[in-house]
């Protein structure tokens, strides 16, 4: 089991920076491929960025890439998302997730292992 807490959501204008950060704790969070989803209102949860345990690449979806940087610190069982440039339609609740098997999450998010419980960004023009 895996358990995640999600932190440093809030209200920023256009153009401005939050970094998120999902605490983990349970099993070896070292071996967890770790991903960053968002969901808006009246929309479906979508996929922003993933980072996996084996190499620690990234991926990133083609609305936050340039912009949103995922990283992982594996000694504190954190990984985090920095997001920059912030646009209103970044406003969502964005959600950290672990996962034992890699996928390519623009295809899908079916399956993943656990989940946290969220934290609102909301982004004003």
């Amino acid at each position: 089991q895996v358990q995640l807490v999600e932190s440093g959501g809030g209200w920023v204008q256009a153009g401005g920076s939050l970094r998120l950060s999902c605490a983990a704790s349970g099993r070896i969070f070292s071996r967890y491929n770790m991903g960053w989803f968002r969901q808006a209102p009246g929309k479906e949860r979508e996929f922003v960025a993933s980072i996996r345990w084996i190499s620690s690449s990234t991926y990133y979806a083609n609305s936050v890439r340039g912009r949103f940087t995922i990283s992982r610190d594996n000694a504190k069982n954190t990984v985090y998302l920095q997001m920059n440039s912030l646009k209103p339609e970044d406003t969502a609740v964005y959600y950290c997730a672990a996962d034992s098997t890699y996928r390519d999450y623009t295809k899908g998010i079916s399956g993943i292992d656990y989940w946290g419980q969220g934290t609102q960004v909301t982004v004003s023009s």
